[in-house]
């Protein structure tokens, strides 16, 4: 992984694997404006001769890597170039090399292998044999394709003979399918939906086998003799014609030794030679072989769009039929895909390296995008891996808290959360961890700061649990518990927690957070420790800042970094959270009444009678979206200016007011600061603090009309979305072409816009009040389907956290049988099936004692009405039931396609 990460380096062999994920076909980092492009022509390494185009700003590295990606020298690794018997560096830039110039010859020279790069070179065979068949998505953790299924010509038919379109059609005559067009049951409005798999049937045949078996052999690993003379692995292999051999990986290459199942003979068979890349010794071995694979270049290949690699690695739900012999593996025992969890790499290094590639070229900034890509890719992959294994029950706590167990696997720090029942409990810790991952990102895309980092994070669903997982900090985790530390000791340099601190560090750190609150519109603020400390805040309460043993900063515990949505916070109808101490209690009657007759500033008139907002939430971590933030600032900005106009209008006109040196206009200024709620008297400054409305936490006394204020423009964030964010979201749909087509897009748009989904009642209100609520039925049964997902996946999640492993499949379907088949009722079991059942776990969902296989549809109905009722009063039943089953198809998708990281 640090190879691929740190610019220019790493093994050739290194890069060639990077290249063979990406499909690398192109070097890095191309300069158009400085293309000096010409052919040279490759020889050697028992390939014929063929030209190639290179670049004259290249690396050495660059060309290889391009070179490993032909089909002519594929899969051949560890290879580097000549030029007139000279090997050249792989980091010199061919333009710089002399003699080489168009028509020049470069030879390829065969490197000698260690032991990393031997496997590596068995890891790029193993992937060009693997692939391509039509169903290697599911085992190399990419989406399965249905493009084939989409776009089949009129004649293609179903397993059984008949023609799909034909079935569904009730005319004799047939108009061809337009390219690109979808079949007639996924358009909206078709009566008919065909049972057929989730899985289309692939025309396209299996990938041809090249050998019966390949796996390690049993004499591995290599005795210390024969360690000492060069052995790196022994591999045992079955050719199709059923011949057993046993093949020794060794710095030159592989040869074939004289081992058997029975007898040890590390010592070279006189029957074929060393060769440098194991596919050459193959064909010497095996003729079956040598036509399977010089045959390879001829078979029909998958189109270019089933091919294509996706960034991250998926785990699909879905799964080839149990006759098919896709799932078989014949290259697993060779032992090259398994990853040891104790062996784990530094995520946090990884990404930090990454992010700290150069950005001053367009070259440098590909190379690190780039990096960063493949890092993030891999990060999530083993996060997702690290949360099966641990929700599977297969690694210990490395804590003794059995209410937040925290595990260590693979180099990741995983665990759930406390369920602080000040959050909302179990929805509360759920929250909490999204939050973060959102507070992360962040930080994270601050344009521009330099010296701040956050660690590598991803959320992960999986089975109904929700795990965060993480990269360790560099030296956070090694304090000793059992002796007495100061904060600053363990690096904490920031936080309520840190108490009093100075030093150059500390300094430096909050230099760096004043700046990040500067770009994510946070107010600095003061708040009472628990210690009675003043300390003061460029962040929300819970956020740390570390210093790391590596020396950078890192910050930490940025779930609240956003501020709290007051139409959905009970503190908002609380007095305002300011520590009274000595002074306050000598408050008089007048002052707290009128106190309390401004916590209300900032709402309309009748808002809570007539919307029933602000109201109460599930959880207490409702957060305003960042969109919403910069969407509310330049509506304030909007609010300044032409409130500045207005004053200088009726101060003798805008005109002449607004010339250098002229009181008035800076009078006007001032005013307009302090109507609109600026942080600044002097300038439009808009800023929100994240700890208003926060239980539990106090404010000194001394900041009492900031605190306010704070509460003020809170509220008008809170109204904004109400009253200007839904409105403008319905007149698109009115006005667009972009309308929502299902529910990720409706998604999207609505969080472009600011609004939360928790808002979706309230969409729904404002369409059936809009005039043109027929033109807007498409958007009706997509916001109504989208609510109801949203309370199913609640309760799917309670459910499957009942289910013993064996029968999560089973419990599966039958929830999506409850969910989606109308008026579904579980068929009677007989009294073996019954124990079977019993046997197999039981069900979570609203009853902890109910079997999983007697859930009904109605219950399930009910139980997600009355969690959806009690989050949206907008919502009928009769709505509910019409539009559920009439997107049954995208409510599926959406259920069991949900991002898991």
């Amino acid at each position: 992984m640090k190879d691929k990460v740190r610019k220019g380096g790493g093994r050739n062999q290194a890069k060639a694997d990077a290249v063979s994920q990406t499909g690398g076909k192109e070097a890095l980092g191309i300069k158009q404006d400085e293309d000096t492009s010409f052919s040279v022509k490759i020889q050697g390494a028992g390939v014929e001769s063929f030209e190639l185009q290179v670049h004259g700003f290249w690396l050495v590295q660059d060309a290889v890597m391009t070179l490993l990606s032909r089909d002519e020298v594929c899969p051949r690794t560890n290879l580097s170039l000549a030029l007139t018997g000279t090997t050249l560096d792989p980091l010199t830039e061919l333009q710089s090399i002399k003699g080489l110039k168009p028509g020049a010859v470069m030879r390829l020279v065969e490197e000698s292998y260690t032991s990393r790069s031997s496997d590596l070179h068995l890891a790029r065979v193993l992937e060009l044999l693997r692939a391509p068949g039509p169903q290697d998505a599911l085992r190399e953790g990419r989406s399965p394709s249905v493009l084939e299924t989409l776009t089949q010509s009129p004649d293609s038919s179903l397993p059984n003979g008949k023609s799909l379109k034909r079935s569904l059609s009730n005319t004799k005559t047939e108009t061809p399918i337009q390219d690109g067009a979808p079949p007639e049951y996924l358009l909206p409005g078709s009566s008919e939906r065909p049972l057929m798999a989730l899985l289309p049937h692939s025309s396209q045949p299996e990938a041809p086998s090249y050998i019966r078996d390949m796996s390690l052999s049993c004499w591995n690993p290599p005795p210390g003799h024969r360690k000492l003379q060069g052995d790196f692995l022994y591999i045992s292999v079955v050719t199709l014609e059923g011949r057993r051999c046993d093949i020794t990986s060794c710095p030159k290459g592989f040869f074939l030794n004289r081992s058997t199942e029975e007898v040890f003979d590390p010592r070279p068979a006189q029957t074929a030679p060393l060769c440098h890349c194991f596919t050459d010794l193959l064909c010497q071995i095996s003729p079956a072989f040598k036509q399977t694979f010089t045959a390879r270049k001829n078979r029909l290949q998958l189109p270019p769009a089933e091919v294509l690699p996706t960034p991250y690695h998926t785990l699909s739900w879905l799964g080839p039929p149990c006759a098919s012999r896709t799932h078989k593996n014949t290259f697993s025992r060779l032992g090259l895909d398994d990853q040891s969890a104790t062996q784990g790499p530094d995520w946090n290094e990884e990404l930090q390296a990454a992010r700290d590639l150069p950005l001053l070229s367009l070259e440098e900034r590909l190379q690190r995008d780039r990096a960063l890509l493949q890092v993030n890719s891999a990060f999530i992959r083993a996060a997702s891996q690290a949360a099966g294994t641990v929700v599977d029950g297969n690694v210990e706590p490395v804590n003794g808290n059995p209410e937040d167990p925290a595990f260590l696997w693979g180099g990741l720090f995983m665990n759930q959360g406390t369920a602080n029942a000040m959050y909302g409990g179990e929805r509360g810790r759920r929250a909490a961890q999204r939050l973060e991952l959102r507070g992360v990102q962040a930080y994270t895309n601050i344009e521009g700061l330099e010296g701040l980092h956050t660690l590598p994070t991803a959320v992960v669903d999986y089975r109904g649990v929700r795990l965060t997982a993480q990269g360790l900090a560099p030296g956070l985790q090694s304090a000793e518990p059992e002796k007495e530390t100061t904060p600053a000791s363990r690096g904490l340099l920031y936080g309520v927690n840190a108490g009093p601190q100075e030093s150059p560090q500390r300094r430096r750190l909050l230099e760096h957070l004043a700046q990040a609150a500067k770009s994510l519109s946070i107010q600095k603020h003061t708040v009472v420790s628990p210690n009675n400390y003043l300390v003061p805040l460029f962040t929300s309460v819970d956020a740390q800042g570390l210093l790391g043993a590596d020396g950078r900063f890192y910050i930490l515990d940025v779930f609240r970094t956003f501020p709290p949505d007051v139409n959905f916070c009970p503190e908002v109808e609380t007095d305002s959270q300011t520590a009274t101490g000595e002074e306050g209690s000598k408050e008089s009657c007048e002052e707290k009444e009128e106190k309390r007759s401004c916590v209300k500033e900032g709402f309309p008139e009748s808002y809570q009678s007539d919307l029933g907002l602000p109201k109460s939430f599930p959880h207490s971590l409702c957060r305003l979206r960042p969109e919403l933030v910069q969407l509310f600032i330049q509506h304030k900005y909007c609010q300044f200016t032409q409130r500045v106009r207005e004053i200088l209008e009726e101060n003798g006109g805008f005109e002449e007011c607004a010339t250098a040196g002229d009181s008035r206009s800076t009078d006007a200024v001032r005013a307009a600061c302090k109507e609109v709620g600026s942080v600044s008297n002097i300038i439009f400054e808009m800023r929100l603090n994240p700890d208003i409305f926060s239980p539990g936490l106090s404010f000194p006394p001394a900041e009492s009309m900031s605190t306010k204020l704070q509460e003020r423009l809170l509220r008008e964030a809170a109204v904004l979305i109400i009253t200007h964010q839904i409105p403008a979201f319905v007149e698109h749909c009115l006005q667009s072409n972009e309308a929502p087509m299902d529910g990720t897009s409706l998604k999207q748009i609505l969080h472009q816009r600011g609004i939360n989904l928790r808002y979706l009642g309230h969409v729904v209100k404002a369409i059936n009040q809009s005039e043109h609520k027929e033109r807007l039925r498409h958007i009706l049964r997509l916001v109504i389907g989208e609510i109801f997902i949203r309370s199913a996946r609640r309760v799917f999640n309670n459910f499957l956290q009942g289910v013993d492993v064996p029968s999560v499949s089973a419990a599966v379907s039958h929830f999506l049988c409850c969910l989606l088949v109308p008026h579904f009722t579980p068929t009677a079991v007989g009294e073996e099936t019954k124990k079977k059942s019993r046997r197999r776990g039981r069900g979570a969902g609203a009853s902890e004692s109910m079997p999983w296989s007697t859930l009904t549809g109605a219950e399930l109905w009910n139980w997600s009405a009355r969690t959806l009722m009690k989050r949206t009063a907008y919502v009928t039943a009769s709505a509910l039931v019409q539009t559920t089953w009439w997107s049954t198809t995208a409510f599926r998708r959406s259920l069991c396609s949900e991002k898991s990281v």
